[in-house]
């Protein structure tokens, strides 16, 4: 049986360039995405602030490797750090931390001369574990976790990108809201984009219905990758559907849409803001809401025969 290999426990939080705090056990690092722009040649400067929430004095170490993008979900698959931009990044070998202490960390990015303009992907890491340790090929349990570098080298990039498929998640039949879409975003080019706009709902009279944000957490296609989005038409009137029957109608009642719709998607990107566009047809149909109206009304008129035919021999009889 082959020896042990290291064993690492990896955990990187908000992978989809979020911004926020990254957070695992006894660290904090924020921000959790840093994005920059250089020159072939230039050397850039920025920091990190890392905080122990641990008790104890803790030594974390510093590692890097490159990332690209895994399937169509945005999330990033680490490809190790031998060459690329995981090699132009530089910081401390090692930070102590004491107990609920923070420490500003600085870090460059040399970019070298004849680096070619486009879009280059890596992580700062930090865990408990010496990566000399690992290197060696001792059996290392540890957890780690990155701050993602979203670097742009200057220079005449290719912008090619668009809308690969866009469609309804589910039947074209819907019953009520909420109703989630789904398309996918193709880059072609030289260096991530971030596809902006709305889908603008328009029912069949012409009105518009709804307007819903097409990529409302800004999320990257980074390039030669294809990412997956699901806008969602939500409940403008606070009503959430339930299991039960009645739960639908009063769901469907408090926010009613009845007919045919049309979403129009329309995203740019690039920094000549390009423009590409799709459309599809649903048609939602609150049969729940119907069926009970029906059977009021036909209650009703049932109801109002039998009222007016006991007039008409009440009438008789006091003629």
């Amino acid at each position: 049986m082959k020896s042990l290999k290291n064993i690492t426990l990896v955990a990187v939080l908000l992978l989809c360039f979020l911004v926020g705090s990254n957070h695992v056990q006894a660290l904090t690092i924020s921000p959790v995405t840093i994005e920059v722009t250089g020159d072939p040649g230039q050397t850039l400067h920025g920091e990190l602030e890392m905080l122990n929430e641990q008790a104890g004095d803790k030594t974390f170490f510093s590692s890097f490797e490159n990332f690209e993008p895994s399937g169509d979900t945005g999330s990033p698959k680490f490809i190790g750090g031998s060459n690329g931009l995981a090699t132009w990044l530089g910081t401390e070998t090692s930070v102590l931390l004491a107990t609920k202490k923070k420490k500003k960390v600085p870090f460059t990015i040399t970019i070298p001369n004849d680096a070619e303009p486009g879009g280059y992907f890596a992580a700062i890491f930090w865990g408990e574990q010496d990566p000399k340790i690992e290197a060696a090929g001792e059996v290392a349990i540890g957890g780690k976790l990155g701050v993602l570098i979203l670097l742009r080298v200057s220079g005449d990039i290719p912008e090619a990108a668009g809308i690969k498929d866009f469609a309804l998640i589910g039947s074209r039949l819907q019953t009520d809201l909420p109703v989630a879409f789904q398309y996918r975003f193709a880059n072609s080019g030289g260096d991530r984009v971030v596809p902006l706009g709305d889908i603008t709902i328009k029912n069949m009279f012409g009105g518009t219905a709804a307007t819903v944000s097409a990529n409302i957490n800004e999320g990257s296609v980074l390039p030669n990758s294809t990412r997956k989005f699901e806008p969602v038409w939500d409940s403008q009137a606070g009503a959430t559907t339930t299991a039960s029957f009645f739960g639908t109608v009063k769901s469907q009642l408090s926010d009613f849409h009845f007919g045919f719709y049309k979403a129009n998607l329309a995203v740019i990107y690039g920094a000549t803001n390009q423009t590409v566009n799709d459309s599809l047809w649903f048609l939602l149909v609150p049969w729940q809401l119907l069926s009970v109206v029906l059977i009021a009304v036909i209650v009703l008129i049932v109801l109002l025969k039998r009222y007016n035919a006991w007039i008409i021999s009440k009438s008789k009889k006091s003629s």
